[in-house]
């Protein structure tokens, strides 16, 4: 997901999974990855350096299949031919906010227990896994050793990466003892509730049932704390705000492309004819953003936690929909 990739949600088209955009329809091409010179080498490293049996990696990539379908997904990333008046209506609606606010109610012993414990508030924890996968309804069907292998060595642009992620693919698998032809996901790899790239999910989830396993497919006390851990480990700031709507006086000094981090002090921004209706501290950090919205063009002010959701997904499109939905949420 140009593809943005982040430290989970990395494949742009995955912003509407949850709204039934995409059908996981796999091709059955097989084309033997363990007869490429490539991918002998890749294996060698797995069994040298991390123990894995020869056999089985070469029986693996023996049967792999080679998703045609995937390829022509991540060649045509779905964000860039959205503004926000198209992105909105996707994802913050009455019946994604509804299912939220019932989301909520189910689990909020759980959730308040991961508020409490990394600072991230329930509707934001929420808001991710409704925006992600509907509440757990679309959570990908590709099998997800096959949809790295594809990428990883058949989609040249970014087979750096993916193969670097069938690597921590392979070794969750291994660590967390579960059958990889079990482990499904997006056509990006992206797995379970929260879509947690295998990078991401050895880094940051966690076993919050204690039942000694990080399951992020069946477990929602693990869904909801890794989640929470992914904010918190990212830098979230408990109490802080996301971002303000703003005003501008003079539209020269906002920047053609949207920066997620914040770049400038918000006094700096007012000197310059920016104003909120709330007080913020005029040493606070801030970057300055433009959507195209409904009724035009609107002007947002977004904080350190703005970048923080950004971490999840590199798009600004995205945390709006994240924060609004939250919004709708709480209400």
């Amino acid at each position: 997901m140009k593809i943005m990739v982040g430290k989970n949600v990395l494949a742009t088209m995955l912003f509407l999974m949850g709204s039934g955009f995409f059908v996981n329809a796999q091709s059955d091409e097989k084309v033997n990855y363990a007869q490429r010179e490539e991918v002998k080498v890749f294996i060698n490293e797995m069994v040298e350096q991390h123990g894995f049996d020869r056999d089985y990696l070469e029986n693996k990539f023996t049967t792999a299949k080679k998703i045609d379908s995937i390829l022509e997904s991540i060649a045509k990333p779905a964000e860039k031919k959205l503004n926000w008046k198209q992105y909105r209506p996707i994802f913050v609606t009455n019946k994604r906010s509804s299912k939220g606010k019932t989301f909520m109610k189910e689990h909020k012993v759980i959730l308040e227990r991961a508020e409490k414990e990394f600072g991230v508030p329930v509707e934001i924890i929420t808001a991710i896994i409704g925006v992600e996968t509907y509440y757990g309804k679309h959570t990908g069907k590709y099998t997800v050793f096959d949809s790295l292998t594809t990428l990883g060595f058949d989609y040249p642009p970014r087979s750096k990466f993916f193969k670097s992620e069938l690597k921590e693919f392979l070794l969750l698998s291994k660590e967390e003892d579960i059958n990889v032809d079990d482990m499904t996901g997006s056509y990006a790899g992206a797995m379970g509730m929260p879509q947690f790239i295998s990078s991401s999910y050895r880094r940051y989830a966690v076993d919050f049932d204690g039942d000694g396993k990080r399951d992020l497919w069946n477990s929602m006390p693990d869904v909801i704390g890794s989640v929470a851990n992914y904010f918190s480990e990212h830098g979230w700031k408990k109490g802080e705000s996301v971002m303000h709507s703003a005003s501008v006086e003079d539209v020269s000094i906002v920047k053609e492309e949207n920066e997620l981090k914040p770049y400038v002090s918000f006094a700096e921004l007012q000197e310059q004819g920016v104003h909120i209706n709330q007080d913020l501290d005029g040493k606070t950090q801030v970057t300055l953003l433009k959507f195209v919205g409904k009724k035009g063009d609107e002007y947002w002010v977004g904080l350190d936690n703005f970048y923080v959701i950004s971490r999840y997904n590199h798009s600004a499109l995205y945390v709006m929909a994240v924060q609004q939905l939250s919004e709708k949420i709480a209400k």
